[in-house]
């Protein structure tokens, strides 16, 4: 019992973590203001590894190098606490190889997770408080991957699906990288 709760809080913490550094790579992609309270709370969270990896990997126009970094080493660090967790020793030195690969798609997982739970609360809000402050935020985020869908869709006389199909292929790609993931290192 104490063990599946150590788990679960890793899981959490880690999980949240890792969010909040995709959630700085796409602040940065799509240009977003700096000095919004959210992406104010993003950086401040992320700061103490982002800076002294920018000193090695600056960024580009539209990536954030430090910040994708950031990401893959808080999922890399994850999966060695869960395996310790787990087995209540390290990983022998043979894993650590296949988790530094699974770490990619632990990475992948986390991306598509907040494009999942973004464009959920976008659809939410929406219906029930489409003025709420974060909003525009959200809109801003969503809005590069939620317009491509939008060109292709017929229009449907004012209902917006849009935001349905975006769940929908985050959620097959999801389950491809989960199945890619267990057929490769078993995680």
């Amino acid at each position: 019992m104490p063990g599946e709760i150590l788990q679960f809080l890793i899981e959490i913490s880690f999980t949240i973590l890792g969010a909040a550094f995709l959630a700085r790579m796409w602040l940065h992609a799509i240009r977003f203001h700096p000095f919004n309270p959210f992406s104010q709370l993003i950086f401040r969270a992320t700061e103490w590894l982002c800076k002294p990896l920018r000193s090695v990997l600056p960024s580009t126009r539209s990536i954030d190098l430090a910040s994708l970094l950031g990401a893959y080493l808080v999922a890399f660090i994850y999966l060695i606490l869960m395996w310790t967790v787990a087995t209540l020793s390290l990983p022998p030195a043979q894993m650590i190889g296949p988790a530094m690969g699974a770490a990619i798609f632990t990475t992948a997982r986390w991306m598509l997770n907040l494009v999942i739970w973004l464009t959920l609360i976008q659809a939410i809000l929406s219906w029930v408080n489409p003025m709420a402050p974060v909003m525009p935020v959200l809109r801003t985020l969503t809005a590069p991957l939620l317009e491509p869908i939008r060109r292709i869709l017929p229009n449907f006389g004012g209902i917006d699906l849009s935001p349905l199909v975006l769940l929908i292929l985050a959620q097959i790609a999801m389950m491809v990288l989960n199945r890619i993931s267990f057929t490769l290192f078993g995680v």
